[in-house]
């Protein structure tokens, strides 16, 4: 892991992201409930954790550099170029974080520092 590079962030996640984020609520709560925890996210305040402590919480596993988007995003990074942050959607049903926009984001900020802070609306 190198943290030569300062990590950019924008202000708000873009547009797009929550439309992205609903999409793939979608797959485990139907429209209805990700459309509605789409709109709850754009209402969201911003938070920052760090990317450790989301990957935990995620429990998902870490893309590698091979995954082109962890690349673009990396090369981004490098760049100097800003990064959206992440939509995080906490399933209390089932105790678990879902990184609803970002996953790849965070896999290339985690490569190059573990400990960073990210910003992200939670929900």
């Amino acid at each position: 892991m190198t943290k030569n590079f300062v990590i950019k962030w924008l202000d708000e996640p873009q547009k797009h992201d929550y439309r992205a984020a609903g999409s793939y609520l979608t797959l485990s709560f139907g429209h209805q409930a990700a459309g509605n925890a789409a709109e709850e996210l754009q209402r969201a305040g911003m938070s920052s954790f760090a990317a450790k402590d989301i990957f935990r919480a995620s429990g998902l596993s870490l893309l590698g550099v091979s995954n082109s988007h962890v690349a673009r995003d990396q090369a981004r990074i490098t760049l100097g170029e800003k990064l959206s942050p992440l939509l995080l959607f906490t399933d209390k049903l089932h105790s678990r974080l879902i990184i609803a926009d970002g996953y790849h984001r965070l896999c290339a900020v985690y490569k190059i520092d573990e400990d960073a802070m990210i910003p992200c609306k939670i929900v």
